[in-house]
């Protein structure tokens, strides 16, 4: 979200207290949300945990399109022990007018998969916008498909999200979700989309809008517009198009986003999305924090935020993949202690993550230019089960003793292959099951395989 946005909030939002969350449970990378919500998998039915980053180029378009991301991006997450990347594409890429998709643009979306795949990245491929498109000078959804009916429109360069409350803005919003050519034309993308990626081995799935807003009605707070938006324009649109990807790929997982509100702890609107593999993939920002403000521990945002964004997995039985989070100043006092709390609550309820974002300087980007980690982003990097062959029946990471453990029951039937991640090399890894096998599997991954049925204890502790 990375915006200015607490005043719009202020005034509308109730506080929750943390007493509230859900906080009864150990961190535990790839188990559900809830002992009855399902877990993300792959096409060997074994468990996933998805650690990783945002990969973008949002400077370049035309033929300088994704030039930004490289093969490095891929080799140092992998170094670093991460499994995936939520890459950002651009319709107005795609589709640069009406009917007329852009070759070039699908094999340089390719090119990078291909080094996703090189390095064992799975992949969710972004249908991004910011303030909806060009027409607003951002990017996403095309010039040709938007639609203001001659409404205001006024540039905030000092909070560009504040744009989105601009009527035409707003205005175009409600088109994209409405008019039945535009509902058509979104829907013909993401065939084309998915026909060329349905087999791709990086590919996971598609998240099919990136922080969707909409408009306002007179006399509407912004969390009353925020669940209507959801449960009258998004839920449909999201099965739009999920009938739509499923005409050319029937296995891929369907990343869907409420708006950017979940993020103050208010639960979403989302209605039931019918598909069978269905990821629920909220964002996990502060306001205040992305305003400059440090993290306040007392404040209990991220057992307010834990409270509210499981509910609609509960709910619907989805898993949770949280598509961006991470603070713009991580050098703050508290920042330290934001990283463990975000971590702990993370690991409790999701399937994985991606933080934003990954690229070589300053800011928001993960890593230095000499792909050093900034100021306590390495808090991200640590051990945990990528894929499990099994019924996870606990999993925890203890960072002040620098001990992972997972413990497992292996299938009786297909995979038998557990993949541990390591962040770094200097990690030892024991198997109590004396019937398991432990072999390395490259830097920085080791992979376990077990007697089917048996119950199996991984332990991972710092050198």
């Amino acid at each position: 979200m990375r915006v200015t946005l607490a005043a719009a909030l202020a005034a509308v939002l109730l506080p929750v207290s943390a007493a509230q969350a859900d906080t009864a449970h150990p961190s535990s990378p790839g188990t559900p949300p809830t002992a009855s919500a399902p877990v993300l998998t792959d096409e060997h039915g074994r468990t996933l945990t998805l650690r990783g980053w945002n990969v973008e180029d949002k400077g370049n378009r035309g033929d300088a399109a994704l030039s930004a991301i490289t093969e490095r991006h891929f080799r140092d997450m992998r170094a670093k022990g991460f499994d995936f990347a939520r890459l950002l594409i651009f319709w107005d890429d795609l589709e640069p007018s009406p009917g007329r998709y852009s070759r070039a643009y699908l094999n340089k979306i390719e090119r990078v998969l291909d080094w996703a795949d090189r390095y064992d990245i799975h992949v969710v491929l972004d249908a991004h916008q910011d303030v909806f498109g060009p027409a607003f000078g951002h990017r996403g959804i095309p010039e040709w498909a938007t639609r203001t009916d001659g409404l205001p429109f006024q540039r905030h360069p000092e909070d560009w999200f504040a744009e989105y409350f601009e009527p035409a803005v707003q205005r175009a919003f409600t088109h994209l979700y409405e008019d039945e050519d535009l509902r058509q034309a979104q829907a013909r993308m993401w065939k084309v989309v998915a026909d060329r990626f349905a087999h791709h081995p990086a590919v996971l799935g598609y998240d099919v809008i990136n922080e969707p807003m909409g408009e306002l009605r007179e006399g509407e707070d912004l969390p009353t517009a925020a669940r209507r938006i959801e449960r009258e324009q998004l839920t449909p649109m999201y099965n739009r198009v999920a009938d739509a990807i499923r005409t050319e790929d029937r296995d891929a997982w369907l990343f869907v986003e409420p708006t950017p509100i979940v993020g103050e702890g208010v639960p979403t609107g989302l209605g039931r999305v019918d598909d069978r593999k269905v990821v629920y993939a909220p964002h996990f920002y502060n306001t205040a924090m992305e305003a400059g403000a440090d993290y306040d521990p007392s404040a209990g945002w991220v057992e307010t935020y834990e409270a509210a964004v499981t509910e609609y997995p509960r709910t619907y039985k989805v898993p949770v993949v949280v598509g961006e989070w991470g603070p713009l100043n991580n050098s703050l006092p508290n920042m330290g202690p934001f990283y463990r709390d975000a971590m702990a609550s993370l690991g409790r309820y999701s399937s994985g993550w991606a933080g934003y974002v990954w690229c070589y300087g300053g800011g928001y980007c993960a890593v230095d230019e000499k792909g050093a980690f900034r100021t306590n982003k390495e808090a991200t990097a640590e051990p945990y089960a990528e894929a499990v062959a099994g019924t996870v029946r606990s999993s925890a990471f203890d960072a002040a003793a620098g001990v992972y453990r997972l413990t497992y029951d292996a299938a009786r039937r297909g995979s038998h292959a557990t993949v541990i991640s390591l962040p770094s090399r200097g990690w030892r890894v024991g198997v109590e099951d004396g019937r398991a096998r432990v072999r390395s599997d490259g830097p920085g991954r080791v992979v376990v395989t077990a007697v089917p049925g048996s119950r199996v204890t991984v332990t991972v502790t710092r050198g």
